[in-house]
C-alpha cells in the first residue's frame, strides 16, 4: 500500500530530514521552519520526501527526492502531485521550483516552464490555473476511457 503523510509547520520533521539526508546528503536548513513536508510510504516504509513553502509571491516546491533503490516506480510523480494538490488547496496562482537541468523534462511533464538559470539550477514555474493532476490533462470524464495511465504509477495495483 502506498500513501502520503504531511508534516505541517512546527511538527517534528525528523523523518523528512532523515530522507533528505539520505537522498541529497544534507539536512535541515532555513526553509524548514516555513515549509510543509510530505513523505510517501510504501507498506509503512518511508521511500521519498518533498516540501512546499510560500516565498516571494509563489508557492515553492523543493527537495523532491526518492531513495535510490525505490526510483523508477512512480514515487517522485506522487510526491509532485501531492505538492501541487496542496498548493492548489491554498489557491496558488503561481507555483515555482528550481531544479538541475537534467530534471527539467521531469517537471515539464506537469506543465512547468523553464525560466532563468541560477547557480546551475533552472527556475521553473506553472500558473495554478494550468495545473492538471490527471494523466488525461484534467478531462478524465471526456477522455472516454479509464486506463491504467489515468492512475499515477505508484498507486497502480500490479
Amino acid at each position: 500500500m502506498v500513501r502520503g503523510g504531511w508534516f505541517v509547520m512546527g511538527s517534528d520533521i525528523t523523518l523528512p530530514l532523515s530522507l533528505r539526508q539520505q537522498v541529497f546528503g544534507r539536512g535541515e536548513d532555513t526553509v524548514d521552519p516555513m515549509a510543509q513536508q510530505v513523505v510517501v510510504y510504501e507498506n509503512d516504509a518511508a521511500v521519498g520526501t518533498a516540501r512546499l513553502w510560500w516565498q516571494d509571491g509563489s508557492f515553492r516546491l523543493g527537495d523532491v527526492g526518492v531513495l535510490e533503490d525505490k526510483r523508477g516506480r512512480g514515487f517522485g510523480d506522487l510526491l509532485v502531485r501531492l505538492l501541487l494538490y496542496k498548493a492548489l488547496t491554498h489557491e496558488a496562482s503561481l507555483i515555482t521550483l528550481a531544479c538541475p537541468e537534467d530534471l527539467q523534462s521531469f517537471f515539464a511533464q506537469y506543465g512547468f516552464e523553464a525560466g532563468e538559470e541560477h547557480d546551475g539550477l533552472v527556475e521553473m514555474s506553472i500558473r495554478g490555473e494550468d495545473v492538471h493532476l490527471s494523466h488525461c490533462g484534467g478531462n478524465c470524464a471526456e477522455c472516454g476511457h479509464r486506463s491504467p495511465e489515468c492512475v499515477p504509477k505508484a498507486l497502480r495495483e500490479e
